[in-house]
């Protein structure tokens, strides 16, 4: 499966923009999840890679091919892009059968691919079979109801399976009533001689012609296979929508129309519909989100080892930051048309860029604390945090906080630099969805109305002090002194709020301890995660632990 390359993509409706010069390299075979608040831009990427939106301008490459080219007037139709695409509301012809559904779009390809042999491959999947008699009785005899009676539907379905077969050449596998004579061994190898006599003269043919058969029965001519405009054979079309079926497990309900399957399998039919004509890469938007808790979550588990099964690449829309967690091999997260990290989960977890994927990511949320802080000479920063509890905060990693902040200043110059060149080109527009620092939410116990306080003075000596809530834990020799606000236990664990004077933390404690309101404890803030943000920008400095 291809690479997907995104360069400086912008969509725009007049002042807005809905994706601000967005660059992504997306790996062969990666599950990647664009994941954000809703109207941040995530839906519109996956529509401009598709091909379903026209980028204002960019460069999109799909594999070898440039897709979209804003200045070399490059634009695929969707069509051609050979990507397929899987939404929310499943869309399926209500009167048409679970295979009707999924076969529907294969009857109308009609473009050049390698001339295969179907008589060919159905007799060595004949000759595959009937290397074991006793084996095909077996599994016929296992279709019998309780009265003896033979379902031959089950039957096929089953052939099917264990052979990977097409319909017709199961039928005519049961057509040979193996499973009637005494000894199926005997009449299969009668058989198999006959298939292998048939299999060696279609050979002979094209040997006489000059040409010859591959491995999957495709015509090749001087090495290479015989390449043609056709559609696909009714054998193909079968053979795609089973191994689909098989793929998502709903090879039993072929002959279902959509009204008589639950909510889940209505969803796995879409999926092998999508996986039917072969995609270069499936793109999915929000395809979870119409089914219940319990099911959403089985069928990530289905999507997981489906990504696995097929070695596709899939780019994956989402609000939802635990789907994206759980499901991504990498996570483009993404607020007012603007990517804000790319990259691999835990590290998005753990080392969030910003106070906007800290906040985002992470359930229950971030703890965000305002800090005053003052450099030391050893490189830690010594806090006032919490109405003024004393600490130090102690980099995990070697790093020059000076130096980061005048790396800082020098990206904001460049980029309002780079602002102003683009704005002094002809036709550029200033963008009215203006980017702004994030405003982080401080938990206290009175809420304050943050839009008609005045805006903070903001110093060099600002700073944002980000804990997870299992960073948070109560020990009887903690340095702060704090009363259970609020307890909520789920069984393994409980989510706790600590109230610390006139703030709030949330806690995650695990183990099955009862709390009760007002309850008094002192807690500790443990780990090398701790995380050090500059309020200034907004961006994460770096990681480390806390000494109060």
């Amino acid at each position: 499966m291809p690479e997907i390359k995104l360069e400086n993509i912008t969509k725009r409706w007049g002042k807005f923009f809905g994706v601000d010069n967005v660059s992504l390299d997306i790996p062969n075979n990666s599950f990647i999840t664009l994941l954000g608040p809703s109207g941040c831009g995530k839906t519109t990427i996956l529509r401009m890679i598709a091909g379903l939106e026209t980028p204002t301008e960019g460069r999109i490459t799909i594999g070898d091919k440039v897709v979209f080219d804003s200045n070399a007037g490059i634009n695929v139709p969707a069509n051609k892009r050979k990507v397929g695409f899987l939404f929310q509301n499943y869309a399926l012809w209500p009167n048409m059968t679970v295979y009707e559904n999924i076969s529907f779009g294969l009857k109308n390809i009609n473009e050049e691919m390698p001339v295969m042999d179907v008589e060919a491959k159905r007799t060595a999947d004949m000759i595959r079979a009937l290397g074991n008699g006793a084996k095909v009785k077996e599994i016929i005899e296992e279709c019998r109801d309780k009265n003896g009676k033979l379902d031959e539907k089950k039957a096929y379905v089953k052939l099917i399976d264990n052979y990977t077969l097409s319909i017709y050449t199961a039928k005519e596998l049961f057509g040979l009533k193996l499973h009637e004579a005494k000894d199926p061994n005997v009449r299969a190898k009668e058989k198999l001689a006959e298939y292998e006599g048939k299999l060696s003269a279609i050979k002979a043919k094209y040997t006489q012609a000059g040409k010859d058969l591959n491995d999957k029965f495709e015509v090749l001519k001087d090495g290479k296979p015989v390449i043609e405009k056709r559609k696909l054979t009714k054998e193909e079309i079968d053979s795609k929508v089973r191994a689909c079926s098989r793929i998502v497990k709903i090879g039993m309900f072929m002959d279902r129309y959509p009204a008589e399957l639950s909510g889940g399998q209505q969803q796995r039919v879409a999926i092998a519909r999508t996986l039917a004509p072969e995609p270069q890469v499936l793109f999915m938007d929000e395809p979870l989100s119409n089914l219940d808790a319990k099911l959403r979550l089985e069928m990530r588990y289905e999507l997981q080892r489906l990504h696995v099964e097929t070695g596709s690449t899939f780019v994956y829309v989402t609000h939802d930051q635990m789907e994206a967690m759980t499901l991504a091999t990498r996570i483009c997260l993404v607020n007012n048309g603007v990517l804000q990290q790319y990259a691999a989960p835990l590290e998005v977890y753990n080392r969030p860029a910003n106070l906007f994927v800290a906040d985002f990511v992470g359930n229950p949320s971030m703890n965000f604390v305002d800090a005053k802080g003052k450099l030391q000479s050893d490189g830690s920063v010594a806090i006032d945090i919490l109405g003024g509890i004393k600490g130090r905060f102690i980099p995990a990693g070697s790093i020059d906080i000076n130096e980061w902040k005048k790396q800082r200043d020098e990206d904001a110059g460049a980029k309002a630099e780079a602002e102003k060149k683009r704005l002094s080109v002809k036709g550029a527009v200033e963008k009215s969805n203006k980017d702004e620092i994030f405003k982080y939410h401080v938990q206290k116990v009175e809420e304050e109305d943050d839009s008609i306080a005045d805006a903070p003075v903001i110093t060099e000596d600002d700073y944002v002090i980000g804990i997870r809530p299992e960073a948070i834990d109560i020990e009887a020799d903690g340095k702060i002194e704090t009363k259970i606000y609020g307890a909520m236990p789920t069984g393994m664990e409980s989510t706790l709020k600590l109230r610390v004077g006139e703030f709030l933390l949330t806690g995650v404690v695990f183990g099955s301890s009862i709390y009760k309101i007002d309850q008094e404890e002192k807690i500790s803030i443990n780990g090398n995660d701790i995380l050090l943000f500059d309020r200034k920008s907004g961006r994460l400095i770096t990681a480390g632990r806390i000494e109060i």
